[in-house]
């Protein structure tokens, strides 16, 4: 038996025990777990670090195979796919105002439902193979994890913000939009050992150390936004 085949499919299904672990802890109740989306937060960001290496043990050890790539995106689905599908849908139910009883929380399943497509899509996509066409799941679901966590802060604009149920919503289409959006997004590999050939993804990561330094939560949609802006506008400036 090849011990270093089963490394990399191991790994992945680690990333699917994260998932399932923060899946349960978007699900508890604040009164009682306070620090319930936290800890989703913090399973969710180790499950998308497994998933990292996952890729990087099946290239090293050179077993990539179909089996591995199925349970990668399987893993994915409920790591990146359910479990901010489950936060968007109990941000969207603790409202201001929201009706007990309605049924518009469950719009927040869009984000699960959009997740799904987007890695399905991937894995037939051959366009993906060194960057991204639209936002990948785990850096969606970063985004949306990071939402209930700067209401932490003292920010009362944005505590009214995020707590209201159309900017919500509106936060919703955008990411099952742009999860599967015809926007190339910049490699973050650096393929030449050259700061100019590099100047982009170098420039990118210093601003999200400053932003995640300084804003902390609040950094990390941010960071999110300023990757698909610069995207955009370097995709833009390719074409000129």
């Amino acid at each position: 038996m090849n011990i270093k085949s089963h490394v990399p499919n191991t790994i992945t299904l680690g990333n699917l025990f994260c998932g399932c672990i923060a899946t349960v802890y978007a699900f508890q109740d604040t009164a009682t777990h306070p620090d319930h989306f936290e800890m989703a937060f913090l399973f969710v960001g180790l499950g998308i670090f497994l998933d990292f290496f996952d890729g990087f043990f099946a290239r090293l050890f050179k077993v990539s195979s179909p089996l591995g790539l199925q349970l990668d995106s399987l893993a994915d689905m409920v790591t990146s796919g359910v479990t901010p599908g489950v936060t968007m849908f109990f941000l969207l139910r603790n409202a201001s105002g929201m009706p007990e009883d309605s049924l518009f929380p469950y719009l927040g399943f869009l984000i699960t439902l959009g997740s799904c497509y987007r890695l399905a899509n991937f894995n037939i996509d051959t366009r993906q193979t060194d960057s991204f066409i639209g936002m990948p799941t785990p850096g969606n679901a970063l985004f949306i994890l990071s939402l209930p966590l700067v209401k932490l802060g003292d920010s009362m604009v944005l505590l009214e913000l995020l707590t209201n149920h159309w900017v919500l919503l509106g936060i919703t289409l955008f990411s099952t939009f742009i999860m599967n959006a015809e926007i190339p997004l910049f490699s973050l590999k650096f393929k030449k050992m050259t700061i100019k050939d590099n100047l982009l993804q170098i420039s990118f990561l210093l601003l999200s150390l400053l932003m995640l330094v300084f804003y902390t939560y609040l950094g990390i949609p941010l960071i999110i936004l300023t990757y698909v802006f610069l995207s955009i506008l370097n995709n833009k400036l390719r074409k000129v």
